[in-house]
């Protein structure tokens, strides 16, 4: 993994105000916050995801704030993370390589190899076990059928792609590359992408989730099932958090939350 959490602490996050009152109260500027933070490394720039997406990189290697947007989430916290990483990959994205922020949500996230093998037609469906053990066949989860390929220029075969001029017999001119795909899952030299899903927000619970494909006849292929999989929804934020009581000697802070 090229981020790095080591050697990064006393990362604090300010709402910044769009306006203050004669008073001294202010009110804040939605969306918008600015990210602090302390780091033992000399030589490393910093990336910020929010909520397990890329939020923006430092300019140098000295840099120790910046201003990100962040959503409008009344019903969830937002996790805001600050990575090391070398300079040569400051404005890369690498939130494919940290803890998705699905799963605290309450929602899981169902992936699915999309192999050049499934018929143009296909589609998916998704089940799942309502927390019973058994899954449940007949009712699917999601609202309507997944199409395997909603493009069908994304399908590689015989007459599939530009006819007559990629390879006879398996026309595989708009094939995913090596590499580019499901590495390691699909064909040499072709590769496979993938398909992902996510659940509607679902109540705290073991489940467990299949998959079946079905061809523009009926034809369905074996369930593929999922191990158990555990959903916690995220606490919701609180509203308002008070100092009850700050004790010096031990410096321990006691904060009242409504």
């Amino acid at each position: 993994m090229v981020l790095t959490s080591s050697g990064i602490d006393n990362i604090r996050v300010f709402e910044l105000p769009c306006g203050i009152w004669a008073d001294g109260e202010s009110v804040g500027s939605p969306r918008t916050a600015l990210v602090k933070w302390r780091s033992v490394w000399a030589d490393k720039f910093y990336q910020i995801y929010v909520n397990g997406q890329y939020a923006g990189a430092t300019v140098d290697s000295q840099q120790r704030q910046m201003i990100v947007q962040i959503p409008t989430s009344l019903e969830s916290p937002v996790r805001i993370e600050v990575f090391a990483i070398e300079a040569e990959q400051a404005t890369t994205d690498f939130s494919s390589e940290i803890e998705s922020s699905i799963g605290q949500s309450g929602r899981v996230r169902i992936s699915m190899l999309r192999c050049q093998s499934l018929p143009i037609s296909a589609i998916a469906q998704v089940y799942f076990d309502n927390g019973t053990g058994e899954i449940d066949y007949d009712k699917a989860l999601n609202d309507s059928p997944i199409r395997i390929w909603p493009t069908r220029q994304d399908k590689a075969g015989f007459g599939m792609s530009r006819f007559g001029i990629s390879d006879f017999g398996y026309d595989s001119a708009a094939a995913v590359g090596f590499g580019k795909g499901g590495f390691g899952y699909g064909q040499f030299g072709l590769d496979a992408d993938s398909l992902e899903w996510i659940s509607p927000a679902m109540r705290a619970g073991i489940y467990k989730y299949a998959i079946k494909v079905t061809d523009e006849v009926g034809n369905e292929s074996g369930g593929s099932e999922t191990d158990q999989v555990v959903v916690i929804p995220a606490a919701r934020p609180a509203e308002k958090i008070n100092i009850s009581s700050f004790n010096k000697q031990t410096n321990q802070l006691v904060l009242g939350i409504s």
